[in-house]
């Protein structure tokens, strides 16, 4: 339902082990156009960098970065460290293109669309070599030319070596100067921090909506979200309570975690090599994230007589993240939980996330279910019959940008016009399958106002049987730390740049009794 050679001392990095651990448990093998591309590119000679440019062609052509890049590297069976230079070539200079396409525009004294795609990715994998990376401009530059002239032939190496001696002559800083404009504001930062000029207008607009800046001080706060949007995102894991402990992570080598009472961070690394995430009973996952779930679990319940079991619905669960940690807390409570999603493949990954929680429920005697059903549709089919539910709604994922750089490219603001009416039509549907009492998490990983308050406010319109509950509370409840900057409530926003976290949004309903 849901519509991220040659270097001396090149470190691992968190994005290295992301693809990693990607790398070890994705079974499927890479797409045939793919592996043809990084079999061609290869015999250019630095088979990091042919993987790297054979990743950013297949996401040029809509594939995720986050899932080729590790079919890529099995494929190539580069060792670790050729592995993580190629990982952070190509989450580099996804990051980093708005900023590295101006620089070959002013290279070039040509748009970039009069470019060959496959020498374009050439380009400007190259331009991050000499100016983000510890890779010298001879070597930067032959091996440009090298794989160029395996992609496109010995005149698209000729164009690539009069580029990259050009871009070498000047520092970073230097070409920042040279091809970020200093006015319009937008458009200055747009550039800088390698942001479409859309999105730095959508997030200023959301960092005053959400009270995180004022208008006075949105220039420089949208400055220092763009910023932490290039910076990888930590490898956050979470230790399911109830199937696993913090320890465990702990013992691996992890640290622990700044917020979630059941996180751990791990500063290098395979997350793989940790028996408890290989085996289910920990992930990876968002220490935001993390906190969203534990908040609806968390919210006292109004006007519920008996004993019988909590009933908890996941109504959009894929991949499975939020629901993991939701059946683990679940099963603590001695709660039932339906964890549903609208399509086959993507209720089956829901199914293997919660492989271990499906085990203990069944020993332990309690309903956990994954299902197959549109969401739109269930608050109809069973009306009142969940006590918490979460929507985990479709959105543009602006909140994840330092995990899925290739997004800000892709994404549209037409995307919006699409989700708006899927959103409010899954939160009205979740409203209906909540009984009088029972709350429901609307949740999105983006801050944009026209997915969260926008959304909210106009399904509350039309309401008079659902109330808000500040969020906020729940969240600093839940958190080890002192969770504040959340913005002006009664919903909350958390921000990468102010908590270290996805940008998450909450907002928390209950229906009057």
């Amino acid at each position: 339902m849901r519509t991220g050679h040659g270097a001396c001392g090149w470190p691992p990095t968190n994005d290295w082990a992301r693809s990693r651990h990607e790398h070890r448990r994705t079974a499927e093998g890479p797409p045939p156009e793919v592996a043809d591309r990084a079999r061609a590119a290869l015999a250019s000679g630095s088979p990091a960098r042919s993987t790297a440019h054979a990743v950013l062609r297949a996401v040029g052509d809509g594939a995720y970065a986050n899932l080729e890049l590790p079919r890529a590297l099995r494929r190539a069976r580069l060792d670790d460290r050729d592995a993580a230079f190629a990982t952070e070539l190509t989450y580099g200079t996804l990051r980093m293109q708005g900023f590295y396409d101006a620089i070959i525009v002013e290279a070039t004294g040509r748009p970039t669309s009069r470019l060959d795609g496959g020498v374009l990715d050439v380009l400007r994998m190259g331009v991050h070599q000499v100016l983000a990376m510890r890779v010298p401009d001879h070597a930067a530059a032959d091996q440009a030319v090298g794989l160029a002239r395996s992609v496109a032939g010995p005149g698209a190496a000729g164009l690539v070596n009069a580029v990259m001696r050009r871009v070498s002559e000047s520092t970073a800083e230097e070409w920042r100067q040279r091809v970020v404009p200093a006015e319009p504001l937008a458009e200055r930062l747009a550039i800088e921090h390698s942001h479409p000029v859309w999105i730095v207008k959508a997030l200023r607009q959301a960092l005053i909506g959400h009270g995180a800046a004022t208008p006075q001080t949105a220039d420089e706060a949208v400055a220092e979200l763009l910023a932490a949007h290039n910076v990888p995102a930590p490898v956050s894991l979470v230790a399911r309570p109830g199937l696993a402990e913090v320890d465990d992570l702990l013992a691996a080598g992890a640290h622990p975690g700044r917020w979630s009472p059941f996180a751990a961070e791990l500063d290098g690394g395979d997350p793989g090599s940790i028996e408890a995430v290989r085996d289910g009973r920990a992930a990876v996952q968002d220490e935001g994230s993390q906190l969203l779930a534990l908040a609806l679990a968390a919210v006292p319940l109004a006007d519920r007589d008996g004993d019988a079991p909590e009933q908890w619905l996941d109504l959009c669960a894929g991949p499975g993240g939020k629901a993991g940690l939701l059946a683990a807390r679940a099963l603590e409570q001695g709660a039932d939980l339906v964890a549903n999603e609208i399509s086959d493949h993507r209720t089956e990954l829901v199914r293997q996330t919660l492989r271990p929680a499906l085990e203990a429920a069944e020993a332990a005697g309690r309903r956990l279910e994954v299902r197959t059903g549109d969401g739109r549709e269930l608050g109809a089919d069973e009306p009142e019959r969940y006590d918490r539910v979460l929507v985990d709604a479709p959105c543009t994922g602006l909140g994840a940008l330092r995990r899925r750089p290739e997004a800000r490219w892709r994404r549209k603001p037409s995307d919006l016009v699409g989700l708006g009416p899927l959103q409010r039509e899954l939160l009205v549907s979740a409203i209906e399958a909540t009984r009088p009492g029972g709350v429901i998490a609307y949740a999105t990983c983006s801050p944009h106002l026209s997915e969260t308050t926008f959304v909210v406010r106009d399904v509350l319109k039309k309401r008079d049987d659902v109330e808000q509950i500040d969020a906020r509370e729940l969240l600093d409840q839940v958190a080890t730390g002192d969770l504040t900057d959340l913005g002006d409530g009664p919903h909350a926003q958390m921000w990468p740049h102010i908590h270290g976290t996805d940008g998450m949004f909450l907002a928390l309903l209950r229906k009057k009794p």
